[in-house]
């Protein structure tokens, strides 16, 4: 490549940037080597010095290497020690098929000029930091009664009496146990290495959170898809799959990500019913339901439960870092002993416990005044930005129903021209593609079934900003 013909500022500033863009594009990649500090010297009419102070600033950042006599090479993106589906959205939608065969469906239609200033990042599916409650005087409570990280035992109990009360008393069915984690990703991980051995079929909803198709991939496990209705998980698929032999099934109770459904009552007692009669149907078979409440309190929908009809097979993971903070990196886990104690019994041998002390700030939040009115707040905020959101789009003719949670579900008709659309509009969306369980074709060859998920939870800048949003979303979801 002629590094040359991208340089438009040429100070070690803007060579550096113009390497920067090459590399974001895709038209340099991992392992590619730079032109020599002389060559391209002498090619941009600038002193080798020049050229050196902005390789010296790539490499700052991470972005090449030297290699001596091997010259200098762009290195492995920074997220390439995340799952596949994982580095997918953290690349913001930018997959090989955007960057080239994607960005050539889109030139044919009508993209926006760049826009100028910070993009706005509403791919990441993260809670709004303004929204979090205040650890403030939390951490000064539990400061002053634990005034050191010490510990009686390491043997001692997983978690701290005051939150294991305030989480039985708060949980939908009664569990035999109830444990903590480090976050729902954490409790989901154990809780199937406990339930599924390499090979075993698991039933997963489709489309759902990329992580877990990735750690299903990593546990050797075959995933059995099943789509959803505006109820949740449907009943007439779930007696299907099971009838392929899956044994655990795992689904989201409610502000389903991607889609934002959540479970109602009807639909949980008709999925216990389909439970039920397949037990009944296949004497000494198992049956596990793994359910992932990843939003938790900061969801508008009732909590409800298949433990309510299953207590002895359901496992219900309940998670608080969009609630009250990714950092805390808690989750609680509560279900039957036969699963919950060998999952306990595995924590001893890699961390042994979550941190007392961060149980303690949570069970003080659990408890305290300002928290609960700062939780109950963000819920009312998220509600009013998924409606403001869909209302905008609305008057665009682009029909998507609000849904509960921080994410919005927005049908197009191609991801990668809705990718390149957005991201000229200077929008970051997650594309749909890492949420499906199968094989997805081509959007363009697939009948318009392509979506993007909008973290609309991060919509903090009010109308105009929902009217901007609103405005290329439009856009991007015309055919």
């Amino acid at each position: 490549m002629d590094v040359a013909q991208h340089v438009e500022d040429r100070s070690p500033r803007g060579i550096a940037a113009a390497v920067s863009r090459l590399v974001r594009s895709g038209d340099l990649r991992p392992g590619d080597r730079l032109p020599t500090v002389r060559r391209l010297a002498a090619d941009l009419g600038v002193s080798p010095a020049t050229v050196s102070g902005a390789w010296q600033a790539l490499a700052a950042v991470g972005l090449v290497a030297s290699r001596g006599r091997a010259g200098t090479v762009v290195l492995p993106e920074p997220a390439s020690w995340l799952p596949p589906r994982y580095r997918d959205l953290a690349a913001g939608g930018r997959s090989d098929e955007a960057a080239a065969g994607g960005a050539g469906r889109a030139a044919a239609a009508p993209v926006p000029s760049p826009r100028p200033g910070p993009p706005l990042d509403l791919s990441s599916g993260t809670p709004d930091p303004a929204l979090l409650p205040p650890l403030g005087r939390a951490l000064a409570r539990v400061a002053a009664a634990t005034p050191a990280a010490g510990t009686g035992s390491y043997l001692g109990a997983p978690v701290v009496e005051p939150l294991e009360r305030l989480l039985r008393a708060s949980w939908p069915f009664t569990p035999q146990r109830v444990t903590v984690v480090d976050g729902a990703v954490d409790a989901m991980s154990r809780t199937l290495e406990q339930l599924a051995g390499f090979g075993d079929r698991v039933v997963v909803e489709d489309p759902s959170f990329p992580p877990i198709f990735d750690l299903c991939d990593q546990l050797g496990l075959e995933r059995v898809p099943v789509p959803l209705d505006r109820q949740g998980l449907r009943p007439d698929a779930l007696a299907a799959a099971l009838r392929t032999g899956a044994e655990v099934v795992v689904l989201q109770p409610r502000a389903h990500n991607p889609t934002g459904v959540s479970m109602t009552s009807t639909r949980a007692r008709e999925l216990a019913a389909v439970a039920r009669a397949h037990l009944a149907a296949t004497p000494g078979a198992g049956l596990t339901i793994v359910e992932d409440d990843h939003s938790g309190e900061i969801a508008s929908s009732a909590d409800v439960s298949l433990g309510s009809h299953l207590p002895d097979r359901v496992v219900h993971v309940r998670s608080y870092s969009k609630s009250h903070g990714p950092d805390l990196r808690i989750a609680a886990v509560g279900g039957p002993a036969a699963v919950l104690d060998r999952v306990v019994a595995r924590r001893m041998l890699g961390p042994g416990w979550t941190s007392r002390l961060l149980q303690h700030v949570l069970a003080d939040l659990l408890d305290d005044g300002e928290a609960l009115a700062a939780v109950a707040q963000a819920r009312r905020t998220y509600y009013a930005r998924q409606r403001a959101l869909s209302t905008a789009l609305a008057g665009h003719g682009v029909a998507v129903q609000p849904g509960d949670g921080i994410n919005l579900w927005v049908p197009v008709p191609d991801e990668a021209t809705a990718l390149v659309r957005l991201a000229a509009a200077g929008i970051r969306v997650a594309p749909g593609r890492p949420f499906r369980a199968g094989e997805v074709a081509d959007d363009a060859d697939a009948g318009g079934s392509g979506h993007v998920r909008v973290t609309v939870g991060a919509l903090a800048g009010g109308p105009d900003e929902v009217a901007r949003v609103a405005a290329a979303l439009a856009l991007a979801a015309a055919a």
